[in-house]
């Protein structure tokens, strides 16, 4: 009997703490009986990861990550013995990668081809491996292009947010071309993705990330909360997240009487500016920030709070949220959201009904929409368990999946394969 074929999934780094969806989504692909091989970038940059990662049961490669000393040295010996055995394919490969270089000139491009190269030679041989799917529409995605060109093996890939709005948009559109199938998380994204092609539509799908309902759910302990209140973000520390905005809506509030006290869960490259940014306000002794934390923590954290606010926004270089899952999680958790009416968000959250939406950059607005979902009680009762039902209806990840792993299971038993 014919062993079952494999997935080769291709991630820029594994176990993230900030991945938390591609780990949920290996997880629930095995438990449908998919056999997975996950192919990382870089190993793991965090001292700890989800409790959910050790249930996963996928083998684990780790590419060499830099063009540097004895990393240089291994991937060019597997990309020579690759050319030596296989000089055409290599020689596609190559040329592919000179294009893509004359476009942005970025020394990253032969990086991925080199890494592309060592996992056809090192780690394709005897893994069963029958189709590449990367997550992320950047360097992931460039690894499984070059290595479907080497290996003569199909790809497809996932483009979520940043990777799709900073991303060259001919580089884009080439793997897009190339590709077998697209996922991605938002409508918003596959309209833009669409938009791209020049030729023939691809086959580009609409699946949103979900959330185990199973795991963020239950009720505010108190519908009807007094002050002090408790105010929740839970957020990278990056341009994208608009967390200037947050901050000085709050410093709205703190000047409009409002008794609160305000938690942002998560660290990133903004943690010194914004930190100036709440000293400036006079904010530091009404807010903590307790940095990364594993999802027992967050939980708990929704538990206590009464507002959830996010300021997504466009930053200068495109980047941009799809929806984000923190969101997700407090509707499941029936704490209200107060967020941005940018990019999906607003695929998730109806204003007025599900929770509260302003336009990006404007803290007078942010802070008004808190204080209606803090103090508002007739409004608080319509949102709470609206939100909830959006969420259990749409967003339950145990439904999405089964979509999800039925574009695998045809990509993985494709005639020629």
């Amino acid at each position: 009997m014919n062993p079952p074929p494999v997935l080769g999934m291709i991630l820029k780094g594994y176990p993230r703490i900030s991945e938390t969806f591609i780990s949920n989504e290996i997880l629930l692909l095995e438990a449908l009986g998919l056999h997975i091989h996950i192919i990382s970038m870089r190993q793991p940059r965090e001292t700890f990861s989800h409790s959910s990662i050790r249930q996963i049961q996928a083998s684990v490669d780790y590419l060499p990550e830099t063009l540097l000393s004895s990393s240089l040295l291994t991937l060019l010996s597997c990309n020579l013995q690759l050319a030596t055995r296989h000089p055409k394919p290599y020689a596609a490969a190559l040329q592919a990668a000179l294009r893509r270089f004359q476009r942005t000139r970025k020394s990253a491009t032969f990086k991925h081809l080199f890494q592309a190269g060592y996992l056809v030679n090192k780690i394709l041989p005897g893994s069963g491996i029958t189709h590449f799917h990367a997550h992320f529409a950047h360097s992931p995605t460039s690894v499984a292009f070059y290595a479907s060109l080497l290996s003569g093996i199909p790809f497809s890939f996932t483009a979520h947010a940043k990777d799709i709005y900073t991303s060259h948009p001919e580089q884009l559109r080439e793997k897009i071309r190339h590709a077998k199938f697209i996922v991605t998380c938002t409508e918003y994204n596959r309209r833009y993705l669409a938009g791209l092609t020049d030729g023939p539509k691809p086959s580009i799908y609409r699946i949103y990330h979900g959330i185990d309902t199973r795991l963020f759910s239950g009720w505010p302990e108190n519908n009807h909360p007094t002050p002090p209140y408790r105010i929740l973000t839970v957020s990278r520390l990056t341009a994208k997240k608009g967390l200037s905005t947050v901050f000085k809506a709050l410093g709205i509030l703190r000047d409009r009487g409002i008794s609160f006290r305000h938690t942002l869960i998560g660290d990133g490259d903004d943690r010194e500016s914004l930190w100036r940014l709440v000293q400036e306000l006079h904010l530091e002794h009404m807010t903590q920030w307790p940095g990364t934390q594993p999802h027992e923590a967050v939980i708990q954290q929704f538990r206590n709070a009464d507002v959830f606010v996010l300021g997504c926004e466009i930053a200068a270089n495109g980047d941009r949220d799809g929806i984000p899952n923190v969101c997700v999680e407090s509707m499941a958790m029936g704490v209200p959201v107060a967020a941005t009416s940018i990019s999906a968000i607003p695929e998730l959250i109806e204003n007025n009904k599900t929770g509260l939406l302003v336009e990006p950059g404007n803290p007078a607005a942010l802070a008004d929409a808190m204080l209606r979902l803090l103090t508002d009680r007739d409004l608080r009762e319509h949102i709470i368990p609206a939100a909830a039902l959006r969420v259990r209806e749409k967003f339950d990840n145990r439904r999405l999946i089964q979509a999800l792993a039925e574009l695998y299971r045809t990509a993985l038993y494709a005639k020629g394969n």
